[in-house]
């Protein structure tokens, strides 16, 4: 396949204090087309600040992006990002915050509702179309937040713990629908998780970082499709594969 996102030996720094405080160091990174891959690592280990960078949110203090094989130098609309936090507006309800990539982008209002209502639709919050974000669950602003950066239409995700503030019901119940959405669809995901059944679960690779995003292991994962937890938990090659990854963060945290 063909790296559709590539990090070549990015650092970043952050001017604190008048003292520079390294937060990425000569991190290098390929990202095959419509491939699923897990970033794993504990805090502070440079996992957020990886994806601002591969997202154009941030430049680099050295090294560069390349996003299909030219240099990345701000956001761009091909790339969509999932943050942490909720940054649906609040002033909108659910479908016209869905709509909000598609005016950008200029489409027609006839047609963004149609492609919203249908993208509510998916990610199971129909019914939901005119409430708005201060009515809804946390669940239900994380299924919201997917659908608008579907809107988009970008070729690559980008999601930063999507799913880390919920409980783990819910939780499951998310990443089962990311992978249904996904599954078929022809784009490529960069998952930022410090959790290794959500890493093992959703990714044809595990990438493991330990400090300031030394790599301390990068490996795929060959488990069968479709997966769910309690299946894996139960499946000797998952429970190498989480033993594995278990020992690369001890190691990334030395």
């Amino acid at each position: 396949m063909t790296a559709v996102l590539r990090a070549e030996r990015l650092s970043k720094q952050f001017a604190k204090d008048d003292v520079a405080v390294v937060a990425l160091r000569e991190f290098s990174l390929s990202i095959e087309e419509g491939s699923f891959v897990s970033v794993l690592g504990r805090s502070g280990c440079g996992k957020s600040t990886m994806l601002n960078l591969l997202a154009g949110l941030t430049r680099p203090s050295e090294g560069e992006v390349l996003y299909r094989g030219r240099k990345l130098t701000g956001p761009d609309v091909e790339i969509g990002y999932l943050t942490q936090s909720d940054t649906l507006m609040p002033w909108r309800d659910v479908r016209r915050n869905v709509e909000l990539p598609m005016e950008i982008r200029g489409v027609a209002a006839k047609e963004r509702r149609r492609i919203a209502t249908e993208l509510v639709r998916r990610v199971g919050l129909a019914g939901f179309e005119k409430h708005y974000p201060r009515e809804l669950s946390g669940g239900m602003r994380r299924r919201a937040s997917l659908a608008r950066m579907l809107a988009g239409e970008p070729g690559t995700l980008l999601m930063d713990e999507p799913f880390g503030a919920l409980d783990a019901q819910l939780r499951t119940e998310l990443q089962e629908e990311l992978l249904r959405l996904w599954q078929g669809s022809g784009q490529t995901v960069v998952f930022v998780t410090h959790d290794i059944e959500e890493a093992v679960l959703l990714g044809d690779r595990v990438v493991v970082l330990g400090g300031l995003g030394r790599i301390v292991l990068d490996r795929p994962v060959d488990l069968p499709r479709p997966r769910t937890l309690d299946e894996l938990r139960v499946d000797p090659g998952f429970v190498a594969v989480h033993g594995e990854l278990a020992a690369a963060l001890k190691e990334g945290a030395r």
